[in-house]
């Protein structure tokens, strides 16, 4: 079973979510389990405080380091222990992969201006960014990766074949575009390939289609 804790100033925020569909299906299969910790449960003032003032002065609040040393001790956790950041490497399927055949992933969630430092550096044992881009709390991006991760579980998805065929799932290449019915649309049709019953065919281009809009997607980077 994959153990998996966040760290969060609104553990409401996943109430739901981890209540529905595949996050949901991962737990009642016995694949997870979810622990949300409140990180102002480890805050020792009657305001609960977890933000202050940066030092050096300037824009914004910096979250304090101990509240989550101290909820990370709390739970016990080991490796990984991911910190969802805009300085952290993008997320890839990979991750997801490696995330979903261990036993323990635990995510710390950031809010305001920035988080401490000395958690990037000395808690966390990796940080993770979903691009570059800036949210307003790490709590969306931790829903990401508990989704990749989580769906990879036995019991999670009813067809896993389907997991197999996803884009990036053995590499940087991207799945071949997917048709069903009707077999035409606002005159808009289905490739005849796909309705052939030649799976020979169907198979090759699958393959070609998938190559084609891999490299498309390079080339449009590249200029980018």
């Amino acid at each position: 079973m994959l153990r998996v804790s966040i760290v969060t100033i609104f553990p409401e925020f996943f109430t739901t979510t981890l209540a529905l569909s595949i996050p949901s299906r991962a737990a009642a299969a016995g694949g997870a389990s979810y622990n949300v910790v409140d990180l102002r449960a480890f805050t020792h003032d009657r305001h609960r405080t977890v933000d202050d003032y940066p030092f050096g002065g300037g824009a914004g609040m910096v979250m304090k380091p101990d509240p989550f040393f101290e909820a990370v001790d709390s739970i016990g956790a080991t490796s990984p222990i991911v910190l969802v950041s805009a300085r952290g490497r993008p997320f890839e399927q990979g991750d997801a992969v490696r995330y979903a055949a261990g036993s323990e992933l635990t995510i710390l969630c950031g809010h305001y201006k920035d988080v401490d430092q000395r958690v990037a550096d000395h808690l966390a044992t990796e940080e993770i960014s979903l691009g570059d881009f800036v949210l307003s709390g790490g709590e969306a991006a931790a829903l990401v990766i508990v989704d990749a991760t989580v769906r990879l579980l036995p019991g999670a998805m009813s067809d896993m074949d389907s997991a197999r065929t996803d884009s990036f799932w053995d590499g940087s290449e991207l799945s071949a575009p997917s048709y069903t019915r009707p077999a035409e649309y606002r005159g808009r049709k289905v490739p005849d390939v796909l309705m052939s019953g030649d799976h020979k065919k169907i198979a090759e281009w699958r393959a070609a289609e998938a190559e084609r809009l891999s490299r498309a997607r390079v080339r449009g980077e590249k200029e980018g």
